[in-house]
């Protein structure tokens, strides 16, 4: 019996998380800790991307979030922006049919505005092939920023009504998230140990795992280890059980 069949065999199928949100974090240091370009860490990163999937089909998780490109992001250099924007569009397309046979959903969230249409189009042709699968909803946060996610959601709410009153079910229902329940866990790999504006309204009462290993690095060893923490967990979303 492998390691990952051992920990497989640990995890509470009751127990397992239904919505994991992950920050991919440490691309670029994983190729320069080898003397590369950084788009070979983004490179790496896909098969990163694949174990996880694959991973979270097995075990029956609902909701899969993530974090592929932030509206920061954009500030980088250009051309690397411009080659992780290809690499996604590219992935999707390549990775399209294998993830249908999966029985997985495609989502996207995010801002729509600065990207291509051809971009954007190459997401509403894999959420029609993809919209009447039943398994993993993998959900691609991609320029998206969790500030400009919820600013968004009030304009929304002030152009539907005259008189509007701000209330959290409101925002709720005009997030890019709102067909989704919040997260009960979120990831981020390589050390740093901040939700840098990803779900930040929806991660209110989340879990936070964070490990030192970079996301190309990462496996579904660990990914099974960050699932049996979280069920050691006790959640009471600032309640207290009395006895």
């Amino acid at each position: 019996m492998t390691k990952i069949d051992k920990l497989l065999k640990q995890v509470k199928q009751s127990k397992v998380p239904q919505h994991i949100g992950i920050v991919m974090d440490g691309n670029g240091r994983w190729a320069r800790k080898r003397g590369e370009p950084r788009i070979k860490g983004h490179q790496a990163g896909v098969e990163a991307v694949r174990r996880i999937v694959e991973i979270c089909g097995k075990l029956e998780i609902g909701y899969l979030t993530l974090y592929s490109f932030s509206t920061e992001n954009w500030r980088r250099p250009k051309k690397e922006v411009q080659f992780v924007i290809n690499l996604i569009q590219n992935s999707l397309v390549k990775e399209i049919d294998e993830l249908a046979k999966s029985n997985v959903t495609i989502h996207f969230i995010g801002s729509k505005k600065g990207l291509k249409p051809s971009f954007l189009e190459k997401f509403e042709q894999a959420y029609e092939k993809t919209k009447n699968n039943n398994g993993l909803n993998l959900i691609l946060a991609i320029n998206y920023g969790g500030k400009k996610e919820i600013v968004e959601a009030v304009n929304k709410i002030i152009k539907k009504e005259e008189n509007p009153i701000i209330t959290e079910e409101k925002i709720d229902s005009n997030l890019y998230t709102s067909k989704f329940p919040d997260p009960d866990l979120i990831l981020r790999t390589s050390g740093e140990q901040r939700l840098s504006n990803f779900l930040i309204w929806q991660a209110a009462y989340s879990e936070l795992f964070f490990t030192e290993t970079l996301w190309p690095d990462f496996n579904k060893q660990e990914f099974l280890q960050a699932l049996l923490d979280f069920q050691k967990r006790k959640r009471r979303f600032g309640d207290i059980k009395v006895k």
